[in-house]
């Protein structure tokens, strides 16, 4: 067999599902493109509902969404923030630009979410936030992390770029926190290529918030006629979509409810046709507690070795099956080595980092890919 055939399934496939091609040509048509243009508001307005979030404001990446956090919250230099250390990078990049030093916490061996046992002991005098991140769209335990905050006057922001639509205790993911982010990048349920949003549940942040996003100005009292011309008034930087990307979005936002059902009907596939060759094999599956509505966003599988998993991605890669694995610890990184990261901070994220591979997930994976995926990792040759 050469060595890599063509990809007969991909790992990931972005697609349009609604009416994408016809909103961005309605946005092109009204010449109205830029930023905060009519999708835009849209797509604000529908996610404000579902979610019953104060205000939401689309932005250009997760990224983006995060360091708009980290201004709104006057993160200053020598302030602490506690962040799992199995997470991307941005997480924690939007807060260490503005000089916060990175506090690593472990996560949990089950759902793999930040370890709200562990957390306490990593609070300080000088924490002033903690940022839960929903893995995979499981929710965190946020009964508790909203309680250790609340006793440590710590502000919790949730990363859930994983996890929109998701619940904890029927309550939707990113509703928790002071501040959310979202993420809408090819990869995720929803996408319109690269883009993000910040949810603001709390209002007395809203009007902040809208001058930061428009590059520090106060615009957007010019445009509502609350003033006569607009002005440097903050810091902030360019952090509006244009509005085709919004288009493209809104068309996919119309389809929630279809796109979650066919993920929802994906995953559960590969959890039925997997969990006794998994148990057979000492395999852990993903893990979702009984009060959390995951968001369906991956399916992921905890080989018992990092050889094994390497040997998987490999064996799927010769059958033409692309599979991945995922975060690298951030505490063992070059720069979280610079904030005193060390190996064996962290055991629970080291481990699982070398063990963690992903299969093909995305909202139009036929049964007929999908059982070839399930069947090519049965063959697996332990």
């Amino acid at each position: 067999m050469p060595e890599n055939p063509p990809l007969l399934v991909e790992f990931n496939r972005p697609v349009m599902m609604g009416k994408e091609n016809e909103y961005m040509a309605q946005a092109i048509a009204a010449a109205k493109i830029s930023g905060d243009g009519p999708f835009t508001r849209k797509a604000n307005a529908l996610l404000e509902q579902q979610l019953g979030v104060p205000k939401v404001l689309l932005t250009t990446s997760c990224t983006h969404a995060l360091e708009m956090i980290a201004i709104l919250l006057d993160i200053q230099p020598g302030d602490e923030v506690v962040f799992p250390s199995f997470t991307f990078v941005s997480t924690v990049n939007a807060f260490v630009l503005r000089g916060a030093k990175p506090v690593f916490a472990d996560i949990r061996p089950d759902t793999l979410n930040l370890d709200e046992s562990q957390l306490e002991a990593k609070i300080t005098p000088r924490t002033k936030a903690i940022v839960p991140v929903h893995y995979a769209g499981v929710a965190c335990e946020m009964d508790a992390i909203l309680e250790i905050a609340r006793r440590s006057n710590a502000a919790v922001v949730e990363d859930n770029a994983h996890g929109l639509f998701g619940k904890y205790k029927d309550r939707y993911l990113g509703t928790f926190g002071v501040l959310a982010a979202q993420s809408f990048h090819e990869t995720k349920n929803f996408t319109c290529g690269e883009g993000g949003a910040l949810l603001i549940n709390n209002p007395a942040l809203v009007e902040r918030a809208e001058i930061i996003r428009e590059k520090g100005t106060n615009r957007s009292h010019f445009f509502r006629g609350q003033v006569d011309k607009y002005t440097w008034v903050d810091i902030g930087s360019s952090y509006l979509p244009s509005d085709i990307l919004a288009a493209f979005l809104y068309a996919q936002l119309e389809q929630r409810e279809k796109i979650q059902t066919q993920r929802q009907m994906v995953w559960n596939y590969y959890y039925k046709n997997l969990k006794d060759w998994a148990s057979a094999h000492e395999i852990q599956l993903p893990y979702v507690p009984e009060y959390c509505d995951q968001a369906y966003h991956m399916f992921y599988m905890l080989l018992p070795t990092f050889e094994l998993r390497q040997g998987l991605i490999t064996h799927l890669r010769q059958c033409g099956i692309e599979s991945v694995f995922h975060y690298l610890p951030l505490h063992l990184s070059e720069m979280g080595a610079r904030f005193g990261g060390k190996p064996g901070d962290c055991p629970v994220t080291e481990r699982v980092s070398d063990q963690l591979l992903r299969l093909p997930f995305y909202n139009v994976l036929t049964r007929e890919e999908q059982d070839r995926v399930i069947e090519t990792t049965l063959e697996y040759d332990f």
